[in-house]
């Protein structure tokens, strides 16, 4: 149930925090892979794909393109990446896979940008000027990857501890 509530919640902050994009969607999808059902995987891609449609549509008023199977084909990438980590709570592991993700993340999708849209010149000085200016944003989404991804993987754990420490207590 909390591999549902790590993406609601996700999705919940991208429409929240949209202008900042403070956003947890990479966490969220990495503790799905990793502990979620293989047979539901569909279910966080598909909210995460609805929650770009509707926030690239009706809320920044553009048309979905062709990048966003790239960025669609990433989260399932993410997802696939969470299986990796399985039932380990290793730090290095998780943090591993979070840092691998956001910068996969950032490598391609800014590249995808770069090719689909009339921003940058289709040369090599354009792509590098593309990935400059990403750099901001890049900045907030590790963060988020980082902070988020320890705070999911943590806080069961976390709980488990206490709930042990409770019926030790108790005994």
């Amino acid at each position: 149930m909390l591999v549902y509530l790590f993406v609601a919640l996700a999705i919940a902050l991208r429409f929240a925090t949209a202008p900042i994009a403070f956003t947890s969607m990479n966490a969220a999808l990495l503790y799905f892979g990793a502990r979620g059902p293989r047979r539901h995987a569909w279910i966080p891609l598909a909210m995460a794909m609805g929650a770009d449609v509707a926030l690239t549509r009706f809320l920044y008023g553009y048309p979905v393109s062709w990048d966003h199977f790239v960025t669609w084909a990433w989260y399932a990438v993410v997802l696939l990446l969470g299986t990796r980590i399985g039932a380990s709570n290793s730090p290095l592991r998780i943090g591993g896979a979070a840092l691998a993700s956001s910068l996969g993340f950032f490598v391609v999708s800014n590249l995808a940008v770069w090719a689909s849209w009339n921003m940058y010149p289709k040369t090599l000085g354009g792509l590098a000027t593309c990935y400059v200016m990403a750099i901001p944003f890049y900045r907030t989404a590790l963060a988020c990857d980082l902070l988020f991804s320890a705070a999911f993987f943590g806080l069961p754990v976390l709980l488990g501890m206490r709930s042990g420490a409770a019926r030790q207590a108790s005994v």
